[in-house]
């Protein structure tokens, strides 16, 4: 059982900040905006969390850090628990970001839960970490020094008790920026990305790197190719070409576009999937048909969906009926 104390603080976090859904909480919101994880793993069929001690503020926390320019909030999470403590994480579950104010400025931090291998090993950079501690949620409500830092950790914990903490990620992409349509005289599907999206197919690897789909799935249009190609090539993966989810494809046949991608869900898997703007309203449908009403509320309504470069996070767990438990939106940077 949760400690009282931590119940009572993740209710004074709700009353600053609702949720971590981009269509309520924005980057312009606040003066100062940071990113963090909390890595967890099982000990013994026992859930453990990982604090860590900062020598600076002698205090209790997770690990985290602030943005650097042009990073991503997902890409600053996994490296802050790199260059703190020395863990390569892959993200897992959004959890709630806190929201406070520091030194007159606002400040809110985005969290993922963050699975690990119980033989993983830590290394504290001994500046902003000099300790850490494996604990049960229990220990790590009392150790806690911040109440705005409990409200991640409860959703941990309920996560972990519905068992879906050990969630997979599937990634929906909308390809990067491509030459324009009116001025490309050539065959459709070999009209490449402009320059903007060559740069934004670089963003968008570096954002897939939070996750790390260990597949990957396209339409096998060019643009499409291109955007996921930087990501493909680093991690020299071979690209599974749909054509049913080609822009012409889908249009002519949508319940073809229907079926590869929920065929793609099925094999429950880390994954992403790049397609086009006209294709999205079909994969949306997928998405929606495998999650609950209220979740579905927050998956994009309007055309165009996505902008370009900028992809869905879905994270499912197996065997449900109702097999995904979050969405996410993000944006690739721009330049």
């Amino acid at each position: 059982m949760i400690e009282p104390q931590l119940h009572e603080a993740a209710s004074r976090v709700r009353e600053i900040i609702r949720s971590v859904d981009a269509e309520e909480i924005t980057l312009g919101d606040f003066d100062i905006v940071a990113a963090g994880a909390i890595p967890w793993r099982i000990v013994d069929g026992k859930l453990q969390v990982l604090l860590i001690h900062r020598p600076k503020y002698d205090d209790w926390s997770w690990p985290k850090g602030k943005l650097d320019p042009g990073e991503s909030i997902a890409e600053c999470a996994v490296r802050e628990v790199r260059e703190e403590i020395g863990l390569r994480i892959t993200l897992g579950l959004p959890l709630s970001a806190t929201a406070y104010s520091v030194k007159q400025k606002s400040k809110v931090v985005y969290y993922w839960a963050a699975k690990t291998d119980p033989q993983t090993s830590i290394d504290p950079d001994g500046a902003e970490c000099d300790d850490t501690r494996w604990v049960s949620a229990k220990k790590a409500a009392q150790l806690l020094t911040n109440p705005t830092d409990a409200q991640p950790l409860v959703d941990l914990v309920k996560a972990h008790k519905e068992g879906t903490l050990d969630a997979l990620p599937v990634l929906i992409v909308r390809h990067a920026k491509a030459k324009p349509r009116g001025n490309w005289t050539r065959a459709e599907d070999e009209r490449p990305l402009a320059a903007t999206g060559r740069r934004q197919a670089q963003a968008v690897s570096r954002m897939l790197e939070a996750w790390q789909p260990a597949n990957i799935a396209s339409s096998p249009w060019l643009r499409c190719v291109q955007t996921f190609a930087p990501y493909a090539t680093l991690h020299a993966m071979k690209m599974k070409n749909l054509r049913s989810l080609t822009e012409h494809a889908a249009t002519r046949h949508p319940e073809r576009a229907r079926r590869a991608v929920q065929k793609l869900f099925d094999k429950y898997r880390s994954q992403a999937i790049c397609t086009h703007r006209p294709v999205l309203p079909f994969v949306l449908e997928v998405l929606a048909d495998n999650s609950s009403a209220e979740l579905v509320k927050s998956l994009p309504k309007d055309d165009p969906y996505l902008e370009p470069g900028s992809l869905i996070v879905a994270q499912q767990v197996q065997g449900a009926k109702q097999r995904i438990v979050s969405f996410e939106i993000h944006n690739p940077f721009h330049d």
